[in-house]
């Protein structure tokens, strides 16, 4: 059995061939669509996670810096060094199979259960029934489109080697292969149909932290889109655009929706409430609180701070306003300590000041989506209008529209609408593996983001580690079937 496996099941109790003392086995637990709910809810939700990935990210590209506070936390990965042994690569592994396993676990219990149609009495459970086993394919997508993302060297390529297919609740002894791409999209999209055509909350207002038909239309957009398929891409992002009922927030709904305030222009948001022991997202940074004294052991990567203008809500939306600046931080010997740029985007809330919902959707990925379906028609006017978009939102007052003198050029203002848009939220990685060699852009590091200022700053677009080494604790456990992606 591999790795995987045995952590689910050590640390989850998932794997359904170990007995122990008290444990309740399908039959019991699964008998009425209420407890097909209760586990949907109680048991598939809460493993849906974004953490592992704005974690890795952040510290990899070219989001973060050195904090003052650092005393070794992530220097290793923030250097580019990635090995089959890096931690972030098996939590990032580890929790979307953690997702799936528990997805497998819902649709095997719902085969023991029957739906009460009971006409005499106006009831009939057939529709919530359905609903529940749709949000669950959703999210089971959902993981499986954020594994191929990290762990194929082409996501973009069916027939390059994708990740493990599991799509049932494993017994102890069993192992899995790395399949290719294609199939993994071909359980995907079977996925997504059964959810759009089940799920029953359409738009966002109904519950967007729940899967609605506008979060499945968006991720099959981003599905899309990562595989190139513009013309697909472009549909389902346009039918979030004009159907979701939600518009790009204005700046000061925009400040308020990062710290959980108001839903905004959220297609899909991961719920973490005050109570309980959930993980804290801007404990990726920082020791105590998101401001200059709060223990940032990173804070935001000098030339991304730069690109936030003034006028531009995220900058103040993003920073917190204890900043210090120094305008000599290219030059001076304590940049570390004078120049301290203290990540905001995850304000906390209540008592719980490094904890935030988790955004995983939101309509300006559509906006984005579109501008990158519009750059591969060379529709150089198409761009603009969908980055002016953005920027109209972010800003209090109209900006001009851009001109881009050739298609490269139009590629590049997509990421850098992007870098600024979606940072600290899990996409420069892959938006520099996929959209990189297009805009001719890579990683893009201040020398003050290290405490030394001769590193190197970046890495070619191409380099290997664009791809994530499958975890060496998953290879040795599968007996070798599973295949290391190269040079790792």
């Amino acid at each position: 059995m591999s790795v995987l496996f045995m952590g689910i099941a050590s640390s989850c109790n998932d794997a359904i061939d170990i007995v122990q003392d008290g444990e309740l086995g399908n039959e019991v637990t699964f008998q009425t669509v209420a407890d097909l709910q209760q586990y949907l809810v109680g048991g598939v939700y809460p493993n849906v996670s974004t953490t592992s990935e704005i974690g890795f990210t952040t510290v990899f590209t070219d989001e973060v810096g050195i904090g003052p506070n650092n005393g070794g936390q992530g220097i290793d990965l923030h250097r580019f060094n990635l090995n089959a042994s890096t931690g972030d690569a098996s939590s990032l592994w580890l929790s979307h199979y953690r997702l799936i396993n528990r997805v497998n676990r819902l649709l095997q219990g719902a085969a023991l259960v029957t739906p009460v149609v009971d006409v005499a009495n106006s009831i009939d459970e057939t529709a919530e029934y359905n609903d529940i086993m749709a949000q669950g394919r959703a999210l089971r997508a959902y993981a499986y489109i954020q594994l191929v993302s990290y762990f194929s060297t082409d996501m973009a390529d069916d027939s390059a080697l994708g990740v493990m297919l599991v799509d049932i609740v494993p017994a102890i002894d069993q192992k899995f292969p790395r399949v290719s791409n294609g199939e993994i999209y071909a359980l995907v999209e079977e996925d997504l149909a059964y959810a759009r055509a089940n799920v029953l909350k359409q738009t966002p207002a109904a519950g967007y932290k729940f899967v609605t038909k506008s979060m499945v239309d968006a991720l099959t957009a981003r599905m899309y889109i990562y595989r190139k398929n513009y013309p697909m891409a472009k549909q389902f992002a346009q039918s979030v655009v004009t159907d979701a009922g939600i518009t790009l927030s204005a700046p000061n709904v925009y400040k308020q929706m990062w710290a959980d305030g108001i839903g905004g222009e959220i297609i899909f948001a991961i719920s973490r409430p005050i109570s309980g022991t959930w993980g804290n997202v801007a404990s990726t940074w920082y020791f105590n609180n998101t401001n200059a004294t709060g223990g940032a052991f990173f804070d935001m990567g000098r030339n991304l701070y730069n690109l936030y203008a003034t006028g531009d809500s995220r900058k103040t939306t993003f920073v917190d306003p204890t900043k210090m600046e120094d305008a000599n931080y290219l030059t001076s010997s304590t940049y570390i300590t004078t120049d301290v740029l203290p990540i905001d985007k995850y304000p906390g809330k209540g008592n719980q000041p490094l904890r935030n919902d988790l955004k995983v959707i939101r309509l300006s990925e559509m906006h984005m989506i579109l501008a990158e379906c519009a750059a591969k028609d060379g529709d150089l006017n198409g761009v603009a209008g969908y980055i002016k978009n953005i920027r109209d939102a972010r800003y209090t007052s109209v900006q001009p529209l851009p001109a881009y003198s050739d298609v490269t050029a139009a590629w590049a203002d997509i990421m850098l609408e992007r870098r600024k848009e979606f940072a600290f939220e899990g996409f420069r990685y892959i938006d520099i593996k996929r959209l990189g060699t297009l805009a001719n852009q890579s990683i893009d590091r201040n020398i003050t983001d290290d405490l030394i200022k001769t590193l190197p700053t970046t890495i070619s677009n191409t380099d290997y580690r664009f791809t994530l080494p499958i975890p060496q604790d998953e290879i040795s456990a599968s007996g070798s079937i599973i295949v290391q992606n190269p040079n790792y």
